[in-house]
């Protein structure tokens, strides 16, 4: 009797530039058609900017933390961002009454993790969390390794996102996004990003965003990471520093179009 076979190791395939770009300018195009509503539970001090990232991108954002009335709010979005940033006890109440409405309306939302490799209990609720299978999970690296419990190298994250059931979109100097079976890498942003406050949090909001107006998870989370990015880089570019940036980068993700994208899109 011969011994069985051990299962094909499965590898992900990686996607070009060219679809990723025209992907996202699709998506772009149907996201400022429907004007989708997002209810975002997120950082007390990133509400105002990521509230404004949405409406300039085209989105419709609330921010109602009220355990009465959230539910009702989140049954009426389009999708749920969930962001951990100041996780206090009132967040952490409607967190679940928001996770469930999602849930029980066939909504789509997302996991922002933020801060749970620097407190373990932080990163036992995240994990909690990712069983509820958000459509989309986006972090950094340190946030990563704090919840798989390795490093990020790309088939690893790949089959994280099996586990997880979810996308993962891993920021960083190259973001990479997979959902196990796709992989995409984006190059593009600027240093600046990271010297504004609430530029993560704006990033995972604009990604539920993007899953309003895409059932494919793996597509609106690429393509979404792909606009901020692209955003980033026009922003810089006119900045004069931090306080300018922030202002600029909302002016380009209100600009922002297909032939941009097209154009500077690098992977």
């Amino acid at each position: 009797m011969q011994n069985p076979q051990p299962a094909a190791r499965q590898v992900s395939r990686q996607v070009s530039r060219e679809q990723l770009a025209s992907q996202a300018a699709a998506l772009l195009a149907r996201l400022r058609d429907k004007a989708p509503r997002v209810h975002c539970i997120t950082n007390s001090v990133a509400q105002n900017f990521t509230a404004n990232a949405l409406l300039a991108l085209g989105a419709i954002p609330s921010m109602t933390l009220s355990a009465e009335e959230i539910g009702a709010f989140v049954a009426r979005s389009d999708a749920l961002l969930v962001n951990l940033g100041t996780f206090d006890s009132e967040r952490r109440e409607a967190t679940a009454l928001a996770v469930a409405s999602a849930r029980q309306n066939g909504l789509p939302w997302v996991l922002d993790p933020v801060f749970v490799d620097r407190a373990p209990s932080r990163a036992a609720y995240a994990r909690d969390l990712i069983v509820l299978e958000p459509k989309a999970v986006r972090l950094n690296v340190a946030e990563f390794t704090a919840l798989a419990g390795h490093e990020p190298l790309p088939e690893a994250v790949a089959q994280t996102a099996r586990d997880w059931r979810s996308v993962i979109g891993l920021s960083g100097a190259t973001d990479l996004i997979t959902d196990g079976a796709r992989t995409a890498t984006i190059a593009n942003g600027h240093p600046l990003m990271a010297r504004v406050t609430a530029m993560g949090c704006a990033a995972s909001a604009i990604v539920a965003a993007c899953l309003a107006a895409e059932e494919d998870a793996f597509v609106a989370t690429a393509s979404a990471m792909l606009i901020v990015g692209v955003a980033g880089e026009h922003a810089a570019a006119k900045a004069e520093g931090p306080g300018s940036f922030a202002a600029a980068i909302l002016d380009a993700l209100y600009n922002i179009g297909g032939k941009t994208l097209a154009a500077l899109a690098r992977t």
